[in-house]
């Protein structure tokens, strides 16, 4: 097996190929995070470890190629927005694949909190079906945080397939809140 040093990260395409209007923008942050000089965010971005896939590919070519960066993955990080929930493309396969074949524990990273999370029952709502099912059977380890670049990047190295959150639905404490200037 690969060395597993990857975060997957998965958000809803929005059923378009226009990134203008898909939750992508929130992953190309993390892309221009990490390839700042200015910034201090790194992250090994599992879909650079496979070659790219056309918006015309089969679906089955797609989902080998996904496969393969969630085999090499230490983490899933899943971006939450306002359309999240909304059932569509691949998502829910995508959550499916990594928690019950990979075993990946998910940071799930939500778009609308500017400040702590304290508790997730506000974010439900926005959950994927696929999540949600989860975290109700317990079959998942999960994390949830802001999309701020600092908790991004300690929930990217605090929990990993080595290093699983303890619970099913776990939240940073106020000390780490505080740790990190919020």
């Amino acid at each position: 097996m690969a060395y597993r040093n990857g975060v997957y990260v998965a958000f809803n395409g929005c059923n378009t190929t226009d990134p203008t209007k898909s939750d992508i923008k929130y992953f190309n942050i993390l892309k221009a995070w990490d390839s700042s000089e200015n910034i201090d965010f790194s992250f090994v971005n599992s879909h650079e470890k496979t070659s790219a896939v056309r918006d015309s590919s089969k679906i089955t070519t797609l989902k080998s190629r996904l496969q393969a960066r969630m085999r090499d993955s230490k983490n899933m990080l899943l971006i939450i927005t306002e359309h999240s929930n909304a059932n569509r493309g691949l998502l829910g396969w995508e959550i499916e694949q990594c928690v019950e074949t990979y075993k990946l524990p998910i940071i799930v990273v939500y778009t609308m909190c500017s400040g702590r999370i304290s508790s997730t029952n506000p974010y439900q709502k926005y959950w994927p079906e696929r999540l949600k099912e989860f975290i109700d059977k317990d079959n998942v380890k999960s994390i949830h945080i802001p999309f701020k670049k600092e908790i991004v990047l300690r929930a990217i190295n605090d929990f990993s397939v080595n290093n699983m959150p303890q619970y099913t639905t776990t939240i940073y404490s106020d000390s780490v809140y505080n740790q990190l200037g919020y």
